[in-house]
């Protein structure tokens, strides 16, 4: 019974410190906005032929399309795996993802994104003198 009492008692101090570790500190860093969206997109399965021919008929196109319109600024293939990887034109992931779910493959779910925010290197801020009044 004094173990049990024990555990409790070490659980209940342990509480706090679990809570505070999940909080997520503020960054001293100012905000910057996204102004990219890196898409890491692979295929759910090896793609068979009749995919691949869609691939070729369809999604190159209209990814070529993508480009042309400034929305993909570079694209890249991931070497050694199945998989492209993208730097769009986007500032929100919800924009990122309609547009590449408009695509063939997206439309068909053969292809799944990882879609990651990208904004000005916000460390950078820290090179630049405090300004004496704020700037209108």
């Amino acid at each position: 019974m004094k173990k049990l009492a024990r555990t409790i008692a070490l659980s209940l101090l342990l509480i706090p410190i679990a809570l505070e570790a999940q909080t997520p500190k503020p960054s001293p860093l100012p905000p910057t906005p996204t102004n990219r969206i890196l898409a890491i997109g692979r295929f759910n399965a090896p793609p068979t032929p009749d995919q691949l021919k869609l691939l070729a008929s369809q999604e190159v196109p209209d990814t070529l399309r993508l480009y042309l319109a400034g929305k993909i600024d570079q694209w890249y293939s991931i070497q050694n795996d199945n998989g492209v990887v993208f730097i769009l034109n986007a500032s929100t992931v919800e924009e990122a993802h309609t547009m590449l779910e408009a695509l063939p493959l997206g439309q068909a779910k053969l292809m799944t994104f990882q879609l990651i925010p990208l904004g000005p290197l916000s460390p950078l801020a820290l090179l630049l003198p405090k300004p004496d009044k704020p700037a209108q």
